[in-house]
């Protein structure tokens, strides 16, 4: 049976697994991400991958499927993740594949999370779907038509860039307007509190105040999810990310606004649903990424 080795490298902790073509897990092992520099990565990598493959009892595996947090670019093979490598482009590609013999795709966490949820979660078979990551930012992985969009520089996606007030703050040239409005920081500001977790709790508790900040939140939302349904003519938007652990608190919301605002054929094409693979949407995206270059 063949099998692959999947790479989830976020900005904060690494995660590896041995994966078959049914989409099995074993071998998994997780540890926080090293950030000095990317030699320092590579090495961190090289090492997981030996260390799935003992736990999984697995000598070889055929490919090895890598995502990151941030922009890859397939013409250059070089990736841009801050949180891990500062603002230069880096040489990613050409550095794992002068210590590993096995095959090496890599693509975007965003490219992974929607391959993911198409592969075996929410989104099983279909052709047109966005995964939309709502935690510390806003991001997007698209397919259409079953292909991913990478756009000219492997930056499609960024959707934390919609603009939805005509009035710009300052913080709108940092991270974008949407994300600005509607991820996690933009919720816990909106009761001055620590974390968005610790409004979710207030709001789960009957807080007006907390709920009042849920309900602005979740309408940023689907603001921003109205213009992906009108531009893109989804079948699904799968919501996934930190915030959405709290998914059931934004739903009824996201669900009212979006075909207020959407293109009206559109908005009654597309169905909204919380992943249903979690933490390991990533993962399993990876796995497929790996599986897809080698034509299983």
């Amino acid at each position: 049976m063949s099998s692959v080795i999947a790479i989830d490298l976020g900005g904060t902790k690494l995660t590896t697994a041995v994966v078959d073509h049914n989409g099995r897990v074993s071998g998994r092992t997780k540890r926080p991400a090293r950030r000095a520099g990317l030699q320092a990565t590579v090495e961190q990598i090289e090492s997981s991958i030996r260390e799935s493959l003992d736990a999984a009892q697995a000598a070889d595996v055929d490919a090895v499927g890598l995502i990151v947090p941030g922009i890859f670019s397939k013409h250059t093979g070089e990736a841009w993740a801050p949180n891990l490598w500062g603002h230069a482009q880096v040489p990613l590609l050409a550095e794992l594949r002068r210590g590993l013999k096995t095959p090496v795709t890599i693509d975007s966490d965003r490219a992974g999370y929607v391959l993911g949820e198409q592969w075996l979660g929410a989104a099983r078979g279909l052709k047109d779907v966005v995964f939309l990551a709502v935690g510390t930012g806003i991001g997007a992985g698209i397919l259409s038509g079953g292909r991913l969009l990478d756009g000219a520089g492997g930056v499609a996606g960024a959707v934390g860039w919609f603009a939805l007030n005509r009035l710009h703050k300052e913080q709108y040239g940092a991270i974008g307007c949407w994300e600005s409005e509607a991820a996690g920081p933009a919720l816990a500001r909106r009761l001055n509190a620590k974390s968005a977790e610790d409004v979710v709790a207030a709001a789960r508790a009957g807080d007006p105040a907390a709920l009042a900040a849920v309900e602005e939140t979740a309408h940023y939302l689907g603001l921003g999810i109205a213009n992906l349904v009108s531009v893109l003519n989804p079948e699904m938007v799968v919501l996934g990310g930190g915030l959405m652990q709290a998914g059931d608190l934004f739903l009824p919301t996201i669900r009212r606004v979006m075909p207020e605002w959407a293109q009206p054929v559109s908005a009654q094409q597309a169905r909204i649903e919380l992943t249903q693979l979690g933490e390991d949407a990533g993962l399993l995206g990876a796995a497929r990424l790996a599986f897809d270059s080698i034509g299983i």
